[in-house]
């Protein structure tokens, strides 16, 4: 088995999952009205579409690099790792997760788990994965894509941290945004607290 294969077999996988565990979540007393969310869902949609053309038949100006059988294994690992660190995330939020930004029935802040390195560790995983996926393809197309999705996820991030600070203790969530960075597990810039 190749290892493209390998990685469009775990994205396909982590889709039906996360579509079948959608169930699993408390419900939901309160959302942002549409004209809010519909910036970063059509963002995120283009990145998405853009990311997944397949990576066959491109050479020239369009194909980057090509990174060979164990560049291909250890992308495909890399995707792996991603997904399960989403599905950490998601384990550990229990039944708060959302596929949206909303505020569910019992909302509180989860600072432990994989929340103690980082505000989004879902986006976080996904990013990986599509990073992982982006260097497996080695297309100019896979780049923007995931320029476009990276744009996307922190619009929805920047969108939920804003609409949690009001619906949540407004304290509370301000202390832990300037103790936990949002995406990436290090500060990039002290003192910035809304870092990556």
């Amino acid at each position: 088995m190749r290892p493209g294969i390998v990685i469009l077999c775990l994205w396909i996988g982590w889709v039906i999952s996360w579509i079948a565990a959608a169930w699993w979540s408390n419900d939901t007393e309160n959302r942002p009205p549409l004209q809010q969310v519909i910036g970063y869902r059509i963002v995120n949609s283009i990145g998405v579409l853009i990311m997944f053309i397949p990576a066959h038949g491109y050479e020239g100006a369009l194909r980057l690099w090509h990174i060979g059988w164990d560049g291909g294994w250890l992308c495909a690992a890399l995707v792996a790792a991603g997904i399960a660190i989403a599905w950490w995330a998601r384990l550990h939020l229990g039944r708060m997760w959302s596929a949206n930004v909303t505020q569910k029935t019992n909302h509180e802040i989860i600072d432990s788990g994989p929340y103690a390195f980082v505000r989004h560790p879902i986006y976080t995983g996904l990013l990986l994965s599509l990073l992982a996926t982006t260097a497996a393809k080695g297309t100019l197309i896979g780049i923007v894509g995931f320029i476009i999705v990276l744009i996307g996820i922190y619009m929805k991030a920047r969108l939920e941290e804003r609409w949690l600070a009001q619906s949540l203790n407004t304290d509370a969530y301000d202390n832990y945004r300037r103790r936990v960075p949002m995406l990436v597990p290090f500060r990039l810039l002290s003192g910035d607290k809304n870092k990556l």
